[in-house]
């Protein structure tokens, strides 16, 4: 990605941010069984255990991540989606390493995620896969679901 790219803590107060977070719900939706869908609303990325971070290019946003802290050393990775009009120029890569980053900060020994199965979740599998993440049992609340699995990277 360009060094124009910005990277910022966000407070999902901007239409474009709420704009793809309502994107990305109604795709998981339309994507996945009800019952797989684990992506935050509004509300949710809005709590005191959540950070979301933004990627901008001048006005333009490219992408949005969060991550949820689950304990004071593990904290998991939600809402990562690239904007249609940014994919493949290296956004989620970008996001994911200033996720990590600051996870390290934190004290964080491990970030884990859940993610679907289905082919429409390729591209986000190869991501992690190639950041180090590796499958790993349900982890929190999860439960065992054939439409999600759970990577995890130590660190």
């Amino acid at each position: 990605m360009t060094s124009e790219m910005r990277i910022e803590v966000d407070d999902l107060s901007r239409p474009e941010v709420r704009a793809l977070l309502t994107e990305h719900l109604t795709d998981m939706h339309a994507t996945s069984p009800a019952e797989s869908v684990h992506a935050l609303d509004l509300s949710g990325l809005s709590g005191p255990d959540v950070t979301v971070w933004t990627a901008w290019a001048v006005d333009a946003l490219l992408g949005i991540v969060a991550v949820k802290e689950l304990s004071p050393d593990h904290g998991e990775l939600k809402s990562m989606r690239t904007s249609a009009a940014a994919r493949g120029r290296g956004v989620a890569s970008s996001l994911l390493v200033r996720v990590l980053d600051d996870a390290r900060r934190r004290g964080y020994g491990r970030v884990s995620l859940e993610t679907g199965t289905q082919d429409y979740f390729a591209a986000a599998r190869r991501l992690y896969v190639r950041h180090g993440f590796v499958e790993c049992p349900p982890f929190g609340d999860y439960v065992l679901d054939p439409s999600s699995t759970f990577y995890s990277l130590s660190l």
